[in-house]
């Protein structure tokens, strides 16, 4: 009997962490598999390209800490190589500050933030935009555009179309305690979604984009461009966005397809600039950029030696719009900046490769979805309970570190559990 005409016990959709993570959860539970990928390879808003020196960078997804310790535990299991993210040196802003300036305007930028993570969600203030609600805070305009900066480049949206409720809830399941930029892998984070990937042997399909998703009580069937699968399950990873976008069959019910439609995802450019050396620790910098007169950029070393000096600049939320062109107009603009932020020899960089992240085809957007509709308080109870035997999972409703490729993990594993349980 050939794959399209077997009934598998599971159907993941969709390749990032959480499908991987899943995928991976329930084989080992003796489930039968199958997963289909939109794309050519796995790994979602995790990816790598070679740039124009041949280096295999990665272009999605990319920094972890050892608060995030499912990613730990993978890249260990898989004799990944720890890169620490040289930090020494001054912390830079546009336009400059005092180092002292620099950690004032930084802590009342974090005491805002924390108090959003505080926020009662039966405080009326809840129902406001991110952006209403900053307006009410008492810090200085200073504080408060370091604050719109940090949670624009972050989220990749504008804070006027984020709820109050909804970042102070994703936000406080952000835990890690050291800074999220502590570590790169030397082999790529895409190498450990390859490394899931090849583990799961040939229940994975590649270039398998879903058209539609039959299901009755029994069963339910993923139709895609090489045929016809069924299973008794079927498990859909992709970002909410874009699974509100599947044509269903009979419609989801109301409220979860409600649920699913609510969420958006943000606009990011990332840009890795290769140089000859790591000229920035030179005048003591170390290599950390962030802008206050635009919210959004921000840059950071991202060499896995001394031999490979990089930059990642970071360009995001709603000036992402305004940066969009061709590859040499956007080029121009980031060393533009860099040149002022950190002298002329940042304007002659031996590489610069850039991806944008914005409309991508199957993923929507930046590294993650957020709810924009200030009354859909319910929306991640109901997308987790799903249509059996439809069933949805997404990093951005992970009981920890939502829009992270942590928290992408956890939430594969999650939903695989709970359908263990309902196959047992």
């Amino acid at each position: 009997m050939s794959s399209r005409d077997a009934l598998h016990d599971v159907i993941v959709v969709g390749a990032g962490f959480t499908g991987l993570s899943a995928a991976v959860e329930l084989q080992n539970a003796g489930l039968d598999v199958l997963l289909v990928e939109a794309r050519d390879r796995v790994g979602g808003r995790v990816e790598a390209r070679r740039n124009g020196l041949g280096e295999l960078i990665d272009t999605g997804g990319q920094y972890f800490c050892d608060d995030m310790v499912e990613v730990c535990r993978l890249a260990r299991r898989y004799d990944k190589t720890f890169v620490e993210t040289p930090m020494d040196g001054e912390f830079l802003t546009q336009p400059p500050l005092s180092p002292a300036d620099v950690e004032r305007a930084y802590g009342q930028s974090m005491a805002i933030r924390h108090r959003l993570r505080a926020l009662p969600l039966d405080d009326p203030s809840t129902a406001l935009s991110v952006a209403g609600w900053l307006a009410l805070q008492p810090e200085p305009r200073d504080a408060k555009a370091g604050f719109q900066s940090m949670i624009e480049g972050l989220w990749c949206m504008p804070i006027e179309d984020i709820p109050a409720w909804h970042l102070a809830e994703t936000d406080r399941r952000v835990t890690n305690k050291t800074t999220e930029l502590q570590y790169i892998l030397r082999e790529t984070m895409y190498s450990l979604a390859a490394d899931l990937g090849a583990g799961l042997g040939d229940c994975v399909r590649l270039n398998s984009p879903v058209t539609r998703i039959e299901r009755s009580a029994e069963s339910a069937r993923v139709v895609t461009a090489a045929g016809i699968h069924k299973a008794r399950h079927a498990l859909i990873t992709m970002p909410p966005s874009m699974a509100a976008q599947l044509d269903y069959a009979p419609a989801l019910p109301a409220p979860l397809a409600d649920a699913l439609g609510v969420w958006r995802s943000g606009t990011v450019i990332k840009a890795l600039l290769r140089y000859a050396r790591p000229f920035w620790r030179d005048s003591g910098a170390s290599g950390m950029v962030a802008w206050r007169d635009i919210h959004g950029l921000f840059c950071c070393d991202a060499s896995p030696d001394d031999n490979h000096a990089a930059l990642v600049f970071f360009i995001a939320g709603p000036i992402v719009r305004g940066w969009q062109g061709n590859d040499a107009e956007v080029k121009s603009r980031i060393l533009a900046r860099l040149t002022v932020a950190l002298g002329p020899e940042a304007g002659h960089p031996i590489d610069v490769s850039f991806r944008d992240w914005t409309d991508d085809r199957w993923s929507g957007g930046g590294y993650g979805d957020l709810i924009t509709d200030p009354t859909a308080r319910d929306a991640e109870d109901i997308i987790w309970a799903g249509a059996p035997p439809l069933h949805f999972a997404f990093s951005d409703i992970a009981p920890s570190f939502p829009g992270y490729v942590e928290g992408a993990i956890i939430a594969g594993r999650i939903a695989a559990r709970k359908i263990v349980e309902k196959s047992s």
